[in-house]
């Protein structure tokens, strides 16, 4: 067979599939007899457990609502509703609210994880000229190293503060108009003085539960019974906001470390799994499958409008290749971040009477409310559940073990903390299934307790969120002292066996609907090196060489 024929059988196979899918015929019926076609790979499908109907997952609302879901303008929250969404500030466990048990239980083991607090935005979400400054002289960022060793004793260290340069005098690569916030010395992102009070504040809320109220932590910092991480450096912006976080909430927690310093862990950037950057393409296709969903495009379609004011003002392109459209993100970032830090909403730079209105900024909040729960519980539940699993299964893994551990009682670490994303919380709930799952917050915690009970002599799990037992769809219900047998086994059948094959195979959760366009990828990939000719070599000079693929 030449060539040529090896090319027209090839695109014939490709252009039949075409031609039947557009007849609206079963493709799963396809059959390739020459070679034969290759079976399809077992499909990873969890169980879904659908979340409960709220205004949260209600698109009529998000798009034709009033007010928002909760708080977007202040870190404080009024005193009697402590369980009230703050996007500025998460509940958390604090001494007020927090449920203790009764007598009977003995607390083992906790592991606690919450998003970083208030900060600027990125600078991928900023206007290219906005309309206000933002100064951060009172949030200085510190970068040195230094030494415990002997030699130590032969050199000193000074702090280095980082301070933003925009003049960049007489250096002909700066632009030529200002981007952003003009004259700024800011970092976007980095967290703000006020992210760093609420961090403090954070510190001593956990230290009055775990330490005082219970007394369960040591009363002086033990790094055999603490530990801390953050996420890696491999990305500088997402490290230095979750350690400037952490430097303060450790004040709060053990105020004797701020002259000695702590130690923070971080995986490396490979497979680090709580910010998370370890490499799963299948997570990647679910999240592109979700996004290409008949109902997001939907939803986008019915916010056109709204972008279309938003763009007037804020000067972005209608036709932009930042994504700027394809979601709410950049707009919720941008617009959130300055409420929450008391600034104004943003006007025209040409118009200053031209300003987003706070109706328009809260349609941004409910519609990024309604994408986050539509990405991770609700909008296509079965690729949902399972892109969560996928994105967010090694950290899970990494905690079912410590549990396994501390149950066996081979494990005396009593506390980790972690400290994260809105990426690392959003497919955490989506794996526990939550009842709702709106945009995590500010400082949005979840916490992990191992309790004995003494009389039984068997150990126990409760999971809090927002500081009281987190309320699932799944058939464990609400997470208050669950067997913790039963909830290790749970989670691990949601889980796949095998992560990394997983990550690794076709994007597609089977759905009863046929094949999908990866699975004729897959198909067509599989019959080319059969039918294909190899290049000779007295040809292979002229062959040119595979571009090389950026991931």
């Amino acid at each position: 067979m030449t060539t040529y024929a090896n090319v027209i059988l090839v695109l014939f196979c490709i252009s039949s599939v075409i031609l039947e899918t557009k007849a609206g015929s079963n493709v799963q019926q396809l059959r390739f007899h020459d070679p034969p076609s290759p079976s399809p790979p077992a499909r990873y499908s969890p169980t879904h457990y659908p979340p409960d109907s709220t205004s949260v997952n209600n698109l009529t609302f998000a798009l034709y609502g009033s007010g928002t879901h909760g708080i977007y303008n202040s870190s404080e929250t009024p005193s009697n509703s402590s369980r009230m969404y703050n996007y500025c500030n998460m509940p958390h466990v604090r001494s007020s609210s927090y449920p203790v048990p009764s007598s009977s239980f003995i607390l083992e083991h906790v592991t606690l994880i919450h998003r970083h607090h208030k900060r600027t935005p990125y600078s991928s979400n900023t206007f290219f000229r906005e309309d206000i400054s933002w100064s951060c002289e009172d949030a200085r960022i510190i970068h040195y190293a230094t030494s415990d060793s002997e030699s130590r004793k032969t050199w000193g260290e000074v702090p280095v503060i980082w301070r933003v340069d925009n003049e960049g005098a007489g250096n002909p690569m700066r632009p030529s108009v200002a981007v952003g916030f003009k004259g700024s010395d800011c970092l976007f992102p980095q967290i703000t003085a006020e992210g760093l009070q609420d961090s403090y504040q954070h510190g001593l809320d956990i230290a009055s539960v775990y330490r005082d109220q219970l007394q369960f932590l040591p009363s002086k910092f033990d790094p055999n019974q603490v530990v801390f991480r953050v996420t890696n450096n491999g990305n500088q912006h997402f490290a230095n906001s979750t350690s400037q976080v952490l430097g303060a909430l450790i004040a709060g927690l053990y105020p004797e470390l701020e002259k000695s310093g702590y130690t923070a862990f971080i995986q490396p950037s490979s497979f680090d799994s709580l910010e998370p950057t370890y490499h799963c393409s299948r997570a990647d296709a679910l999240k592109a499958e979700i996004e290409m969903t008949e109902g997001w495009i939907h939803h986008l379609k019915e916010a056109a409008p709204l972008f279309k004011r938003l763009d007037s003002i804020s000067g972005i392109d209608s036709n932009d290749n930042a994504n700027w459209h394809t979601s709410s993100d950049h707009y919720f970032d941008n617009l959130s971040s300055k409420q929450c830090h008391g600034k104004p909403l943003p006007c025209n730079v040409n118009d200053t009477s031209q300003c987003i209105s706070q109706a328009d900024a809260d349609m941004v909040y409910r519609l990024g409310n309604y994408e986050y729960s539509y990405r991770y519980r609700h909008g296509a539940p079965q690729i949902s559940t399972a892109f969560a699993n996928l994105r967010y299964g090694a950290w899970v893994a990494e905690l079912l073990l410590e549990l396994e551990r501390t149950m066996r009682g081979e494990s005396h670490l009593k506390y980790r903390h972690h400290v994260a994303h809105d990426g690392s919380i959003a497919p955490l709930l989506g794996i526990l299934q939550a009842r709702e799952l709106a945009w995590p917050g500010l400082g949005s915690e979840l916490v992990f307790e191992v309790w004995r009970e003494e009389l039984a002599k068997q150990h126990f799990v409760r999971v809090l969120w927002s500081g009281q037992p987190l309320e699932t769809s799944t058939p464990l219900g609400t997470l208050d002292m669950i067997h913790i047998g039963k909830f290790i086994d749970f989670f691990k059948q949601q889980l796949p066996s095998d992560l990394r094959n997983a990550c690794n195979e076709d994007g597609q959760v089977s759905q009863g609907v046929g094949m999908g366009p990866s699975i004729l990828l897959a198909t067509v990939q599989n019959l080319l090196p059969s039918l294909w000719v190899p290049v000779k070599a007295d040809d292979k000079k002229a062959a040119a060489p595979a571009p090389a693929v950026s991931k």
